[in-house]
């Protein structure tokens, strides 16, 4: 495929991982020659419903006197198929927990998928959709001139989806253990008793504050329930640190026991096209134990391979994403 593609990158700015996203792909695009614009959705009711309909009879008119602007509109994480005529191609990079049912019906308007883990591949070609793994990559977050120090650190931010609260409740019930300290997002924190050993943040952080926590806190407890790649999880192993995550997919496929910790747990339902994990506490509590246990030998081994893969991913990322692009076009 020859460089220099008309790319429109659509999604809703939403602060938080799909902000990442947006940002990673723009300058992995734009490195690779592409002209990229953006298009914001916005939030509400009156955006999710209202305007696609006027959107999809515009689009129906300008498809009928106009060449499509785009040769990709590249829509993340949902269907824009209100934006379909813009571009010659429609391409999605979906999560599987955020694809809802009436989403899934409309999979027959996409010309090609984008998938950032092996094991959402055979969940959209069981769906029909043509598809072709691509990976991703998170930011950089190594900082070496931060002293580092054997205690456990939890970044909950604003989702739902990261096994907080039984987290913490396990914390509570061992006083004996280190400090785990807890960055969650108001909008879903449930503070609990106060304990010694709890320092939970909730609000705000500004960036360099948690730069430095996640640098200075040795080990990350990321017991996902699903992930649609898992930014917290990727950002932990780029700073070296010793992560423990499910044993399931796709968080395994980030975390191993080569380069960190793996957790027994079990299915606990359904969200859309993922299947959602609990962490099994008996479990937790061995890991968590045996990181207090470790030797420093151990530790550092498990912090270089983490690094060694993360740098291994993200220099790879371009590649997979110009290879997925070609198929995308070509397909």
């Amino acid at each position: 495929m020859s460089a220099g593609l008309r790319i429109n990158l659509i999604a809703r700015n939403n602060g938080v991982g799909l902000s990442t996203d947006l940002r990673l792909l723009t300058d992995a695009l734009r490195a690779q020659g592409h002209t990229v614009d953006y298009t914001n959705i916005r939030g509400g009711k009156l955006h999710k419903y209202v305007v696609p309909a006027l959107m999809r009879a515009k689009n129906a008119l300008r498809g009928l006197v106009r060449a499509p602007r785009y040769d990709v509109n590249l829509m993340l994480e949902h269907i824009r198929d209100e934006y379909a005529a813009l571009a010659q191609r429609n391409v999605m990079l979906p999560n599987p927990e955020w694809q809802w049912p009436d989403e899934v019906a409309r999979f027959g308007t996409l010309d090609h998928v984008l998938v950032k883990t092996r094991h959402a591949e055979p969940i959209f070609r069981a769906h029909g959709c043509a598809t072709t793994y691509i990976g991703f990559t998170s930011p950089d977050r190594l900082d070496r001139l931060v002293p580092r120090r054997r205690e456990f650190f939890h970044l909950a931010g604003r989702s739902e989806l990261k096994g907080t609260e039984r987290l913490l409740a396990l914390w509570r019930r061992h006083p004996e253990w280190p400090k785990l300290t807890c960055v969650q997002h108001a909008i879903t924190a449930k503070p609990g008793a106060p304990a010694a050993n709890i320092d939970h943040r909730i609000g705000y952080v500004d960036d360099a504050e948690l730069k430095r926590l996640q640098n200075e806190l040795r080990f990350h407890l990321c017991p996902s329930e699903t992930e649609g790649y898992g930014h917290y999880l990727v950002e932990a192993l780029s700073v070296g640190a010793i992560v423990v995550s499910n044993d399931a997919e796709p968080m395994n496929e980030l975390v191993t026991r080569e380069r960190g910790v793996l957790v027994a747990c079990r299915v606990a339902g359904k969200k859309n096209l993922a299947t959602i994990y609990e962490f099994d506490e008996a479990a937790m509590t061995a890991a968590v134990e045996g990181l207090i246990a470790a030797d420093e030998a151990e530790l550092d081994r498990l912090g270089a391979a983490a690094r060694t893969w993360y740098e291994d991913n993200d220099r790879g990322f371009g590649e997979r994403l110009r290879a997925g692009l070609a198929a995308a076009m070509t397909a």
